[in-house]
């Protein structure tokens, strides 16, 4: 992965990059009080002090904590994660003592391949706040790496030269070529794809309440229930249902479910 940052000698040969994500339990906020923005944004910095991991972006929310790691084959996403959450949780506990969990559930890690795909999670990650309703444009949410990588925060301990160099060779390019990717807002169903393969509550559209679902394992399924639209499920099935008939080449209507026919039995067998 072309600008990955090279890993010190006797950490392993190529170095990985993943996404880390925690969400809070329900009734939870990782940040009231509002001074453990701070609290935590340094916790991931200082997770990232060891040789052979780099912090490349982050991304802190009321009810969601988001970070880009690349490290060394001798490390794990595991390492990283326990080295923030269970601080985190022991701070959320000390300001909210209430008895209940902190975490909806554990970490979720998802590998990044390439640097098409890490410009990408930059994007959706960016554009996160915007879809939860917390800011109006990326650039305007404090709480995230974006602002210090485009020069609008002072750096206070954060690095972000790992994350321009995947946008250009020199600070001032990256960080115009950084702006005009991040211009154009994600397109609904590249957001609940991305949201569906993250296990990540899917964002309040029309101000309706965020949906919570499970992590989607495999890109086509997520491809296929984000093409589903609002409906989920039930308007993935109905896409597949349309695919089929389609398939067979069925003239007029025909009903999968509710037939005996031999080509209706064909349709149930490919829709399996």
């Amino acid at each position: 992965m072309g600008p990955t940052v090279p890993v010190e000698e006797g950490q392993g040969d190529a170095p990985t990059i993943w996404h880390l994500s925690w969400r809070a339990a329900v009734g939870r906020e990782f940040f009231a009080p509002p001074s453990l923005y701070a609290k935590v944004r340094w916790r991931l910095i200082d997770a990232h002090l060891r040789p052979g991991r780099v912090l490349v972006d982050y991304l802190l929310l009321p009810t969601e904590i988001h970070l880009v790691s690349q490290i060394s084959q001798g490390d794990s996403p595991g390492g990283i994660a326990r080295a923030v959450g269970n601080v985190v949780a022991r701070w959320v506990r000390q300001t909210q003592p209430v008895h209940s969990p902190v975490f909806a559930a554990p970490f979720a890690a998802h590998r990044i391949p390439s640097d098409d795909d890490l410009r990408m999670e930059v994007r959706m990650l960016a554009w996160r706040p915007v879809l939860l309703g917390v800011c109006r444009t990326p650039s305007h949410h404090g709480h995230a790496a974006l602002r210090t990588a485009l020069g609008l925060t002072p750096a206070q301990g954060f690095d972000a030269r790992p994350l321009l160099r995947f946008f250009g060779d020199d600070v001032p390019s990256a960080r115009a070529a950084m702006r005009a990717w991040l211009a154009r807002r994600p397109l609904e169903r590249e957001v609940r794809q991305w949201e569906l393969t993250r296990g990540l509550p899917l964002a309040s559209a029309g101000g309706q309440p965020a949906i919570v679902v499970r992590e989607v394992r495999g890109a086509a399924a997520a491809a296929l229930l984000a093409a589903g639209g609002p409906e989920g499920v039930a308007g993935a099935l109905r896409l597949l249902e349309a695919w089929v008939v389609a398939k067979l080449g069925a003239r007029g209507a025909l009903d999968l479910h509710g037939s005996s026919t031999s080509l209706s039995a064909r349709g149930r067998a490919l829709e399996a």
